[in-house]
């Protein structure tokens, strides 16, 4: 194995291990119904260094910690097939977004291609959780919507399901996107030679 791998191998190995620790640390922290996503940003940053396959690695691992942790707990009671494949569904195509508006934008600078990927992340990750409710548990989210006292299951979605969770998500990925960009250079630029 070359050094390029092992550093690829070692980078995954300690993103993976962040995915896994902030999810862990961010189902105790509840903005409406759902816990907030903190794991967004080492998805970002392994998409951005490692390409498609990790940015869909890490993804998937923050699907699984979703499952693991009981976030989805209330969903696995209505339809756990369903609920797998949302989870883990919305976490791989959350890590294949950035990582494809990364290297779609990269050679127009860092910045622009992380704060895209930024913005991209969680609105994959929220999307595809919202097919999967229309498509899973429309007739749920319906109830639970008519009992928060919304008339309109759309207007629930937005403003009452999970609206607010992807406004603070998509604020924490603006706000460590020059954080992100200063540690890809760092780990990009080439060892002094003595």
């Amino acid at each position: 194995m070359d050094s390029k791998t092992i550093k690829a191998m070692v980078g995954m190995g300690i993103l993976t291990a962040i995915v896994v620790v902030l999810q862990a640390v961010a189902s105790t922290i509840k903005i409406g119904p759902f816990s907030i996503t903190l794991c967004l940003a080492p998805i970002i940053i392994g998409a951005a260094l490692y390409g498609w396959k990790a940015g869909t690695w890490l993804g998937f691992v923050f699907g699984i910690m979703v499952l693991v942790t009981g976030d989805a707990a209330a969903f696995l009671a209505i339809h756990a097939p369903g609920t797998i494949i949302t989870v883990l569904l919305k976490g791989c195509c959350a890590g294949l977004a950035a990582s494809g508006v990364y290297k779609l934008l990269e050679k127009k600078g860092s910045l622009p291609a992380v704060i895209t990927a930024g913005i991209a992340c969680p609105v994959a990750n929220t999307s595809v959780f919202l097919l999967g409710c229309l498509v899973f548990f429309l007739d749920t989210v319906k109830q639970w919507g008519a009992a928060a006292g919304y008339e309109n299951v759309g207007a629930y979605f937005l403003f009452g399901f999970v609206g607010l969770n992807f406004v603070v998500e998509l604020a924490i990925n603006l706000v460590l996107s020059s954080a992100i960009v200063r540690i890809l250079q760092m780990i990009r630029k080439p060892a002094p030679t003595t």
